[in-house]
């Protein structure tokens, strides 16, 4: 459910502070104060730089409140808040992926934020992450940063080729430059052939969904039209390079197989480029990154958004002083800082000339605007741990029919959402 959120945060992490640690005793600073409260934060969201600057000021704003941090890990996040919500000892502000929230909501056990959401600056927020924060027509999840997908390309390369990366603003400009750029050994894009994240854009880009919900029940939805026009510019693209069509991004790591020096283009959160770095020092100054192009220069590609929400458990004993905790991390002054400080996306359009600077932020900013989210539903879940999308890419690859694939992945994703498991 969230593991596409916490690869997009560790990559985007590595781009800013990879020394990111909790403090000894498992808090951050303060002095004093009448009101303690307890916040869990995940592992490498935010540097301990920033963490540290943040509870310092907001100890400073407000004397009477002191926040303790207790970071925690990924693995098995999920299990451990659906435990605290159902205790009475549960934390005051917890960070939660953004794809997580409706299933945490479902227990009952977080606070309905819904009339802060004007105070919050809500008609300005990411509709990546502020629509999975919602459940049932209520705002539980209060929308914290976000990271998405662009394209890392090798500078060098598109200049021999005669690329200008900047002119790409639509699909079939891509194809053309992609084209262009696949010569002798050299894969133009490397695309293996079940990156589903990005598989959802194009079905989005097409104006249709994974799922969608109709008389109460969840149906799959990738045999519709739309979503079939998705797979197959996906197919178009993926054949453009040498990627493999039967593993994922991870399978092998892609920033390794473009750290070996012959492929001109992978879709990756812009941490990825760090990572390509480390592995093959001599390209530091070689990559460059811009927004997946949409289907019309007017409008980027969309993209799924990553990244995470603040909620309160309704077992709070101090929900104004989380309440004050949660509108200081998300008000544009520390969400400018946080952008610049971890080249995350910050949770408002508003607020996306922060990251100008900062040209793979920058870029996420532009398909930012463009987010969406897997399915809000905590039956999304029983999708992800069976994944018959990926299956489905790569029937399709292989030569498979792909209205037949696609009707069998869409009636698997309707068991699975409906299962109740």
């Amino acid at each position: 459910m969230f593991a596409g959120v916490s690869v997009l945060v560790t990559a985007a992490a590595l781009s800013a502070c990879s020394s990111s640690s909790d403090t000894s005793d498992g808090s951050s600073g303060g002095s004093g104060g009448n009101t303690t409260i307890d916040v869990w934060l995940m592992r490498d969201s935010v540097s301990a730089a920033f963490q540290n600057e943040f509870v310092k000021g907001f100890e400073t704003a407000h004397p009477d409140i002191r926040v303790k941090v207790q970071i925690q890990e990924w693995d098995g996040i999920g299990e451990k808040v659906t435990a605290a919500l159902a205790s009475n000892d549960a934390p005051d502000v917890i960070e939660t992926g953004n794809t997580q929230v409706a299933q945490f909501a479902q227990s009952g056990g977080l606070r309905d934020l819904s009339d802060k959401v004007g105070d919050l600056g809500g008609s300005s927020w990411l509709k990546g992450l502020a629509e999975p924060g919602a459940y049932d027509g209520k705002q539980y999840g209060i929308p914290y940063y976000a990271a998405n997908r662009v394209v890392i390309y090798r500078t060098d390369l598109f200049k021999q080729a005669g690329v200008d990366a900047s002119a790409i603003k639509t699909r079939d400009q891509w194809i053309a430059a992609t084209k262009k750029l696949n010569s002798g050994d050299t894969q133009g894009i490397y695309l293996p052939g079940q990156n589903w994240y990005t598989l959802s854009g194009f079905i989005w880009d097409e104006g249709g969904d994974l799922a969608v919900r109709s008389g109460g029940k969840w149906k799959g939805t990738l045999d519709t039209p739309a979503a079939i026009r998705g797979m197959q510019f996906y197919e178009k693209l993926q054949a453009l390079g040498k990627g493999p069509k039967d593993s994922d991004e991870a399978n092998p790591p892609q920033a390794d197989v473009m750290a070996k020096g012959k492929v001109a283009q992978v879709i990756s959160s812009p941490g990825g480029a760090n990572v390509v770095i480390q592995d093959n020092p001599a390209l530091k100054g070689k990559l460059g990154f811009f927004p997946i192009p949409g289907k019309t220069a007017a409008t980027p590609g969309a993209v799924f958004t990553g990244g995470s929400d603040l909620v309160i458990p309704t077992a709070s004993t101090k929900q104004d002083a989380a309440y004050t905790f949660i509108k200081e991390l998300t008000g544009d002054t520390w969400q400018k800082k946080l952008a610049l400080a971890m080249s995350y996306v910050p949770n408002k359009t508003t607020l996306a000339s922060a990251v100008a600077s900062d040209p793979g932020a920058a870029a996420m900013a532009v398909g930012a605007a463009q987010g969406h989210a897997t399915p809000n539903t905590p039956g999304w879940a029983a999708v992800e741990a069976k994944n018959p999308i990926k299956d489905y890419m790569t029937a399709v690859l292989t030569g498979g029919d792909i209205h037949k694939r696609a009707a069998t992945a869409s009636e698997a994703i309707t068991a699975a959402m409906n299962s109740g498991s």
